[in-house]
């Protein structure tokens, strides 16, 4: 059985990953809050990225790094502590965490290590200068690493779309906004966290053994086409 950590998966995106991954793995949950489940092949560490020390663990054949922010607010308005505070969370975070674990992984069963992105980092859009930023630092950290690590250890990111989260709650907080987004995406959907898993248990098995360096894009069409 595989042992995965997860970054951030008490809430979201990471929730919905740890539901998937216990089914098979054990999994290493490390985020402030315990995630409101228990189950035979979950452990949990109490830890705040941004400030402490990362568990030691001996045992490690996926990294998930699931934490992110959405800080949507015009230039004039972004200050320069806000991105360093995306960038703190978002890229710093994610080194830090490959940092202190990589020397496991490398000698973990087919180890891989899965970040994320954003379509903001591709698609041009308002209000999203600090996040877009610090996501295209994520992607090129992705690229780096990909060809650094090869061939012990794959690394690719997901980028997704609106996301059906409490991180989104402001974007969806009542029906007319969430009719918008719809529209705005050419499948007319946005994306829900369970999608977003399935997505990030393929990229950690065996079945994704030939992808390294990649940016998935989950995007409902929204950056791939014009309608």
């Amino acid at each position: 059985m595989k042992t995965i950590v997860v970054i951030g998966g008490s809430k979201g995106i990471g929730k919905a990953i740890l539901n998937k991954l216990l089914n098979h793995s054990k999994v290493v949950n490390i985020s402030r809050t315990a995630p409101q489940m228990e189950h035979a092949n979950l452990n949990h560490f109490s830890c705040d990225i941004t400030k402490d020390n990362l568990p030691d663990l001996d045992k490690i054949d996926a990294l998930i790094y699931c934490p992110g922010s959405i800080n949507l607010k015009p230039i004039s308005r972004l200050s320069i502590d806000d991105f360093k505070n995306d960038f703190e969370i978002n890229v710093l975070g994610a080194v830090k965490a490959v940092h202190k674990y990589l020397p496991i992984l490398k000698n973990g069963e087919k180890p891989s290590i899965l970040l994320f992105s954003t379509v903001a980092a591709k698609l041009g859009m308002p209000f999203h200068a600090s996040i877009a930023t610090a996501k295209s630092g994520v992607e090129g950290l992705v690229k780096s690493l990909g060809a650094e690590l090869a061939p012990t250890i794959r690394i690719n990111a997901i980028a997704p779309t609106v996301t059906d989260t409490e991180l989104a709650s402001k974007l969806l907080r009542n029906d007319k906004m969430i009719e918008n987004i719809k529209e705005r995406h050419p499948l007319k959907k946005f994306l829900n966290p369970e999608e977003v898993a399935g997505m990030a248990e393929f990229l950690i098995s065996d079945k994704a053994a030939s992808l390294s360096g990649q940016i998935f894009e989950m995007d409902c069409g929204i950056v791939s086409f014009k309608i």
